[in-house]
């Protein structure tokens, strides 16, 4: 079937329904998958939490020299204090850079920071985390001596639940797309289609017909050049006009909230796309979980179009 007009960002007296059938989607997915999930994080988390805890002689001694012995414990000792602290409100309490703590929770020091500006950062980082570490947890730091075992237990597995969330919400939205993918590559296949790479020295509109790579890394521009990542790209049996293959972005979320704040994402691909690959090069998305009317509107209103997952046989209105 040929691509003809709009899929589903023309009809917005559908949108409601959509809506609804893609949060039960998502729901039924999430409360199959994610408990296995959160138990896995959950023991890996508990047991960095120790790991910190030892570390720290029970957050005793919290010192520069014990950063840099133990730079991933950072990650953990953010969620010992009260508030609980994002990186960047630590960046901001602390005057210290992003690429310091990104450095550090990945477990290793800077090389390219001086190591008297080095010393500084993480005393800076220190200062504000003795302050503000949380003694209702940690009530043996008020009472100056050592915790029992059921004291650091009970405070590991505290911070543990504060860690949680931050571990599994990758590992969740990981899951989702590599589903959200093979979806796409069972439904292709069964079309006749295969899964091939595009060599990056091939002009794109000779992709070969019938074959679909995954997270292929596009060039856009012309005279400044850079790269956008299009997570499958298809070039139909019967290749379109241009030549340029259907490009797919898969797209799931959990919350109304996030989906809001990343919208702008698509609307500057795909400008980047059309401007490099010609004003008819399609971009669609391919939808599952918290997708609202605000969110809809936003992506029709920049041309962007897309597939619900819940209702996967459109893709054929594609040209697929």
């Amino acid at each position: 079937m040929t691509r003809t007009g709009p899929i589903n960002a023309n009809k917005p007296q559908r949108w409601k329904a959509d809506i609804a059938a893609s949060v039960d989607r998502f729901n039924t997915w999430f409360l199959d998958f994610a408990p296995e999930t959160f138990r896995t994080s959950r023991l890996a988390t508990t047991q960095d939490v120790a790991a910190a805890l030892i570390a720290t002689d029970d957050l005793r001694s919290l010192t520069v020299a014990t950063v840099k012995a133990h730079p991933a414990a950072l990650a953990t000792l953010r969620m010992c204090t009260a508030p609980p602290l994002a990186v960047d409100r630590l960046i901001g309490l602390t005057d210290s850079s992003r690429s310091l703590i990104g450095s550090l929770e990945s477990g290793r020091l800077p090389k390219r920071l001086a190591a008297h500006e080095l010393d500084e950062q993480l005393s800076r980082i220190c200062r504000v985390l003795i302050r503000l570490l949380d003694r209702d947890i940690f009530p043996w730091l008020a009472q100056g001596n050592r915790p029992t075992a059921t004291e650091r237990d009970r405070a590991a597995s505290i911070v543990a639940d504060r860690l949680c969330s931050a571990v599994a919400n990758p590992l969740i939205r990981n899951a989702q797309e590599q589903r959200q993918l093979e979806l796409i590559e069972a439904w292709l296949n069964a079309r006749g289609y295969r899964r091939q790479a595009h060599p990056t020295d091939t002009p794109l509109s000779q992709m070969v017909p019938g074959t679909f790579a995954f997270r292929m890394a596009l060039t856009v521009g012309k005279s400044r050049q850079t790269r956008v990542p299009v997570d499958v790209v298809v070039q139909p049996l019967k290749p379109r006009r241009d030549g340029i293959p259907i490009l797919i972005e898969a797209k799931s979320a959990g919350d109304f909230a996030n989906t809001n704040k990343r919208r702008k994402e698509e609307a500057i691909k795909i400008q980047q796309l059309r401007r490099t690959y010609g004003p008819t090069a399609v971009y669609v998305l391919f939808l599952c979980g918290y997708f609202g009317t605000d969110y809809l509107g936003y992506e029709a209103a920049e041309g962007i179009d897309w597939i619900w997952e819940h209702r996967i046989a459109d893709m054929e209105k594609l040209g697929l």
